[in-house]
């Protein structure tokens, strides 16, 4: 049995921990810092704990589950890691230089069933959810990156758009919420963090509730049920009168803005007639939404589909705005990485089963 990972433990969990174990509450604090702010990789790194007490975190975590397998670097700064698992699934995290400093992209499922037929992340269905460790390891594997560099760089924002679907994952989800967002840790505030969904209508009502100010997107894609559905089979289960229905409800409980993100598909939903449908669909709640316009990477299991020329995003952008809008233009990261969500880990697998022929 593997050992479970140290990370996925928020403080409330390890306090528990350390007390049901016979050792003062204080040490719990201790380990946290050592964890997240000296951010050591080893537990005998942990210089004012005991032998035994490092004896027994040894003998029932481990710090850090994942194994780095690819780091690719882009010309713009962007770097993508593929990790292993304990279980040898592989996953892909995103490292992104933004203005506003370090965002990371993190991956919540091995796979995804939502289904999406333009998303390279999909092309393997659903093996297993993420443990909150795993996730959280995500994080400190781009921050242990920009430590040994050793130029003073922070992991300052966190997207929870990776493989698989956030919501679908939702307990573990939140559980590394709260572990990045600890003051006391990593203190990544939760207005630097958004958790993306393709529209689990369910769990938008449940994350209303969830008290953390963490900002939500939801991939919507479409302005209406025929072409969502064609491109997105969650859409089935979840028709845009459901989706649309909580987001009021989570607008109207926490008064945040919600961002739309929309993949740009030529001929498919880009057409100034669709912008209007978008428009429409959102002019009641326009206060408290933003439309990202996103240009599409494409994948070459997907050939249905290809990028929409710039001057129709543009045209599309500018129905938007005439209607009152917020919206705004993708800036693209790693395109010389293949910075599409899933294409390393493909490339990846493929390169394994070529050589095991």
């Amino acid at each position: 049995m593997e050992k479970q990972s140290i990370y996925g433990l928020t403080i409330e969990e390890l306090t528990n921990w350390f007390l049901e174990n016979g050792e003062k509450k204080f040490r719990a604090a201790q380990v946290w810092e050592w964890l997240y702010q000296k951010r050591v990789k080893d537990f005998s790194e942990m210089t004012n704990l005991s032998k035994n007490l490092i004896t027994k975190l040894t003998d029932q975590f481990v710090i850090n589950p994942l194994k780095q397998i690819v780091v690719q670097e882009a010309t713009d700064g962007t770097v993508k890691y593929l990790f292993e698992l304990p279980d040898k699934n592989m996953i892909e995290t995103v490292l992104m230089r933004q203005e506003y400093g370090l965002s990371v992209c993190v991956t919540t499922q091995v796979g995804c069933n939502i289904g999406c037929t333009f998303c390279a992340s999909g092309l393997l269905k659903k093996n297993r959810d993420l443990t909150a460790g795993e996730i959280v390891a995500q994080i400190m594997m781009v921050q242990h990156y920009f430590d040994e560099r050793q130029e003073g760089e922070r992991v300052s924002h966190v997207v929870v758009m990776g493989i698989g679907e956030p919501f679908d994952n939702y307990d573990n989800v939140m559980n590394f919420l709260h572990i990045i967002n600890d003051a006391k840790g990593l203190a990544i505030g939760a207005r630097h963090i958004t958790v993306s969904t393709s529209g689990l209508a369910n769990k938008i009502k449940e994350f209303a509730d969830n008290g953390l100010q963490v900002n939500l997107a939801i991939s919507l894609h479409a302005p209406n049920n025929e072409i969502r559905t064609s491109i997105m089979r969650i859409n089935r289960s979840f028709p845009i009168e459901k989706l649309m229905a909580a987001v009021d409800e989570y607008l109207e409980k926490t008064n945040r803005r919600i961002t739309f993100e929309y993949i740009m598909l030529n001929q498919v939903n880009d057409r100034p007639e669709h912008a209007q449908q978008l428009a429409d669909l959102l002019k009641d709640k326009k206060k408290l939404t933003y439309v990202n316009l996103i240009p599409y990477n494409p994948v070459s299991e997907h050939d249905q589909y290809s990028r929409s020329p710039k001057a129709d995003v543009l045209k599309f952008y500018d129905v938007l705005k005439k209607n009152g809008i917020n919206c705004v233009i993708r800036k693209e990261h790693g395109t010389d990485i293949d910075a599409a969500c899933g294409q390393l880990r493909s490339k990846q697998m493929k390169k394994e089963k070529a050589t095991t022929k």
